[in-house]
């Protein structure tokens, strides 16, 4: 990053007025100068837990790569003019690959335009961010890294589970699950996370919920530990299920429970049950 890049980070005002709320003025916001690339995180669905950042960042974008869990909502923030490229996975339909998405970001970023990448949660939690970033480092491209709300703590704290209760749990453990037992060795200590984590938070694992279940069990946790699934956290689609380790693959199943969804495991679960404010109760 030269000099000048750097003297001129702070120097503008990000103006919010689209909304019934009277102008917000900010001063001090970063400038998104042509030729770079901001990875940002749009949060876990509610536009109103995008970061000031992301708002700004959506105001100045040239173009923005988007992922499939970022909203209608959200994408109405871009400037008129700017042009939008989805880049989302879902279902095993046709998809980017990783490398098409990093070789659109560079080609684009070379171009000089002010290339917004945007992805759901924060994407430095299991969202590849921090691989696109080491693509622009390797292409020289200069970027900015904007961390997001992540589902693991905005999407419970929706659904009235906290991630840690200072009666309940000192410790908590983000895993991604979407690889357990496909038939290789596993990626994650399964047993080693059961004894040491009182509260266990997985990612991408409705299609593994079975087997998790099953690998925790057999590393001791209690059939009967509470286990709930939040499916499309902080949206008007949120729904919550709760219930016990030992049917956590029947709870989703009798349920009709989709990805997104995030799946926490502890004693913060019965937490819900009185601290619940948004949306349906939980099943």
């Amino acid at each position: 990053m030269s000099a000048d890049d750097k003297n001129r980070q702070e120097i503008i005002r990000l103006t919010l007025s689209d909304s019934p709320m009277p102008d917000i003025q900010i001063d001090g916001m970063p400038e998104f100068a042509p030729g770079w690339v901001w990875l940002a995180g749009a949060g876990p669905g509610d536009p109103g837990l995008l970061t000031l950042h992301a708002v700004n960042a959506l105001k100045q974008a040239d173009k923005v790569v988007y992922d499939a869990l970022v909203s209608e909502d959200i994408l109405s923030l871009v400037r008129p003019d700017a042009e939008l490229f989805y880049a989302g996975k879902r279902g095993g339909k046709p998809s980017w690959n990783q490398q098409d998405v990093t070789n659109k970001l560079i080609e684009l970023a070379k171009t000089g335009h002010r290339v917004l990448r945007l992805k759901g949660g924060d994407p430095f939690v299991f969202g590849r961010g921090g691989e696109e970033a080491q693509a622009l480092v390797a292409a020289d491209i200069p970027f900015r890294m904007i961390p997001g709300i992540s589902a693991g703590v905005g999407g419970l704290g929706y659904a009235g589970i906290p991630a840690t209760h200072r009666d309940v749990n000192h410790a908590v453990t983000f895993v991604t699950g979407h690889l357990a037992g496909k038939g290789q060795a596993e990626l994650l200590d399964w047993a080693s996370i059961a004894k040491a984590s009182p509260v266990i938070v997985i990612y991408m694992a409705m299609s593994r919920l079975a087997v998790i279940a099953e690998l925790l069990l057999q590393a001791g946790r209690s059939s009967d530990e509470p286990v709930a699934i939040v499916t499309h956290a902080t949206t008007a689609r949120q729904r919550i299920a709760m219930g016990r380790l030992a049917e956590a693959a029947k709870l989703a199943e009798t349920h009709t429970l989709e990805p997104p969804s995030i799946i926490v495991i502890g004693e913060v679960v019965n937490l819900a049950e009185t601290l619940h404010w948004f949306g349906d109760k939980p099943l």
